[in-house]
């Protein structure tokens, strides 16, 4: 598990799941305003890097994108 960003209790307005957490291998991740404050990842390999990347940018994401799993993190 890994966790990139900070968000303090309540300061997120939404959070959302990419994967199946049933399985143990999925992201989260919580966003104020459309924006990622901070992501996570269970037992998925090779995407700290674009998670960071995301956090780091400040711009606002497609929530529905951000789930779905065939969408390629570094292109949101």
């Amino acid at each position: 598990m890994e966790y990139v960003g900070y968000v303090e209790p309540g300061g997120y307005d939404r959070v959302v799941s990419r994967g199946d957490p049933a399985t143990r291998e999925f992201l989260a991740f919580w966003l104020k305003d459309g924006r990622i404050l901070a992501g996570m990842n269970v037992n998925v390999w090779d995407v700290t890097d674009p998670v960071r990347e995301l956090v780091r940018s400040g711009r606002t994401v497609d929530p529905k994108a951000l789930a779905d799993p065939g969408a390629p993190l570094g292109e949101l």
